[in-house]
């Protein structure tokens, strides 16, 4: 089974940036996509972006974020990184990594492995 565990959350003001690091272990050769999901207090889970672990690197983001926020990967760290810039009020979330071994894209449910999270705090 694969074990995530998230790390470079903070409290940071708008317009600043954080870069966030998810760092993978255990059965990772059968995972196909990492991605990022938030979940702010309230409100649904939501997709942040997305990329393939191995082979074809091809990334993903939720349209809203595009421009803002570059996920990229490390295969030989096992790590995933979620580069967020300009941060807004409304990044404001805990911030989970997950791990498909399929397809997962965008949706929740198809990731079977899920980091504790770390917290994003954009506030003035």
């Amino acid at each position: 089974q694969v074990q995530l565990v998230e790390s470079g959350g903070g409290l940071v003001q708008p317009g600043d940036s954080l870069r966030l690091s998810c760092a993978a272990s255990g059965r990772t050769f059968n995972t196909y996509t990492m991605a990022w999901f938030r979940q702010a207090p309230g409100k649904e889970r939501e997709f942040v972006a997305a990329i393939m672990w191995s082979g074809d690197s091809t990334d993903y983001y939720r349209n809203s974020l595009k421009g803002r926020f570059t996920i990229s990967r490390d295969n030989a760290k096992n790590t995933v990184h979620l580069q967020m810039n300009r941060l807004k009020p409304e990044d404001t979330a805990r911030y989970y990594c997950a791990a498909a071994e399929g397809y997962g894209y965008d949706v929740a449910g198809a990731y079977q492995h899920w980091g504790p999270g770390t917290q994003v705090t954009v506030s003035s």
